[in-house]
């Protein structure tokens, strides 16, 4: 089964499939393992998000799948052929790195060309031919004579995309493309990447340590910690309906606030208050250890009156507008939590207010395991409306 690509030409489809994958290091006498049983499945034409906390093993993982490192064990397949231990220019993949790696002695246009040079027998008429159209895509047309050198941090990483679309590979793998430019480049990047992928339709693996990346990219995000995988799903999956307390902290920004209680029939108890539950949860829970931890949104944190069920008495240390919205830094106990309101409501340091944590919103998760007991009642709408 083939699809049609960028140059007028046909490309073989890209499903990839990573199963039970382990990447070691020697480390003297010790062994660090990198990548630990790593088992996903990227279907042709998606775009998935590796993302996870700095030494997690998402670059490990794209340089196993490019063959820049040999795998320890386990399997890697592309259309359902064993690519495990081929060379990487035999995998018919195109990786953007994060340092761009241009030659700097080479004008935009051999930069561009020079992948189609070396591995193809095409003459130099329609390599330049090809070098051009890439160049338009990409609006760098008339950059084409200048070096590296000349160029801007945006300029360079549209060089760098450009000789890897310029190859039509099965599969497009980058590192951190981004992480070099500024905020608001990175924006214009981001959405130019995704418009770019969704027109040539090409199977990538996106790696980056921001979660706003991986939210606002991913087709699915695969979030690692410690070389382990521990979720794969939809960004709003993994938003909504995290699979423990890791995913749940990692993925959101703020981050998700977390209280550790004990339960008791059908009330919570922590150190500063209790909290009612409705019977609903409490069958939701009934199972579960008497220790949890209750974890809420920024966003889904009301500030109430304080004759409000559930409300929770709390004094504001610190106040950062955003303009829409602010930031409200607030103590429960010897604890700050961040709570993210609108950015009308008037409020100052050392203020006492009472919140209220919606029970429609909150997520339980199991204080040993961190394995999620309970999640917010908008991943089941969530995932009601995608079935829908």
């Amino acid at each position: 089964m083939v699809k049609y690509g960028i140059a007028n030409g046909w490309i073989p489809m890209g499903r990839l499939e990573l199963n039970d994958l382990v990447k070691v290091f020697e480390s003297g006498s010790s062994e660090i393992v990198a990548v630990d049983e790593l088992n996903v499945t990227v279907e042709d034409g998606d775009l998935l998000v590796l993302v996870g906390p700095s030494g997690c093993g998402k670059s490990t993982t794209l340089r196993c799948i490019a063959g820049l490192e040999r795998v320890t064990s386990g399997r890697i397949e592309l259309d359902g052929r064993d690519i495990t231990h081929l060379k990487p220019k035999e995998r018919d993949m195109a990786m953007v790195f994060q340092n761009y790696a241009l030659y700097p002695h080479m004008s935009v246009r051999k930069n561009i060309g020079y992948g189609l040079k070396i591995t193809t027998d095409l003459d130099r008429s329609t390599v330049y031919e090809r070098v051009e159209e890439t160049a338009e895509m990409l609006e760098i047309g008339d950059l084409l004579d200048k070096k590296p050198s000349e160029l801007s941090g945006g300029q360079q990483q549209r060089v760098a995309l450009g000789r890897a679309i310029i190859r039509e590979p099965e599969v497009f793998l980058m590192d951190e493309p981004l992480s070099n430019l500024d905020a608001k480049l990175r924006t214009t990047m981001r959405t130019e990447i995704q418009q770019l992928q969704q027109e040539m339709d090409v199977t990538t693996i996106y790696v980056t340590h921001d979660q706003t990346e991986a939210m606002t990219m991913g087709d699915y995000i695969a979030v690692l910690d410690d070389g382990e995988l521990q979720q794969l799903g939809t960004p709003l999956q993994c938003y909504h309906e995290p699979r423990n307390r890791f995913v749940a902290g990692f993925i959101g920004s703020p981050s998700m606030n977390f209280l550790e209680i004990e339960r008791g029939g059908n009330v919570l108890h922590h150190d500063e208050f209790t909290y009612q539950l409705s019977s609903k949860t409490v069958d939701a829970v009934a199972n579960a250890s008497q220790r949890l931890t209750l974890g809420v949104r920024p966003e889904h944190i009301d500030i109430v009156d304080g004759s409000v069920t559930n409300a929770v008495r709390t004094e504001i240390e610190v106040v950062e507008p955003m303009g829409e919205l602010s930031y409200v830094y607030m103590t429960i106990g010897d604890q700050t939590y961040t709570a993210s309101v609108d950015g009308e409501l008037r409020l100052s340091s050392g203020e006492v207010v009472s919140v209220e944590f919606p029970e429609d919103k909150i997520h339980l998760f199991d204080a040993e395991t961190g394995e999620a007991v309970k999640n917010s009642e908008t991943a089941e709408r969530v995932e009601t409306t995608a079935r829908s």
